[in-house]
């Protein structure tokens, strides 16, 4: 059980859609029950089920960590509505966004 949380662990790098499970599913290592070898399996189902739903990175000399985010406060003068949003690179791809009014 060990070895197949670490694997999918792993796979988060490139598959974030699963992290919640795996994070959840590795803090029950210290004491593991029959329940969470099937939710491990159900995780690797998962995954059989999406195959090519992964985040695909290009080739890169370096990789950084680059955020980028920007608001505006009370913008609209007739609504009085914020605005903000913010984006997250990981070796110039795209990896997280948001934008909120």
């Amino acid at each position: 059980m060990y070895h197949l949380i670490g694997r999918l662990l792993y796979l988060t790098y490139t598959r974030p859609n699963i992290s919640y499970a795996v994070s959840i599913l590795s803090q029950f290592m210290h004491q593991p029950k029959e329940c969470h070898l099937h939710a491990a399996y159900r995780v690797l189902h998962y995954l059989k089920g999406t195959p090519g739903k992964g985040v695909l990175f290009k080739r890169s000399g370096k990789v950084e960590v680059e955020m980028f985010t920007d608001a505006d406060y009370a913008g609209s003068t007739i609504a009085r509505r914020s605005t903000s949003g913010h984006l997250t690179f990981v070796g110039g791809n795209l990896v997280t966004w948001r934008s909120k009014t």
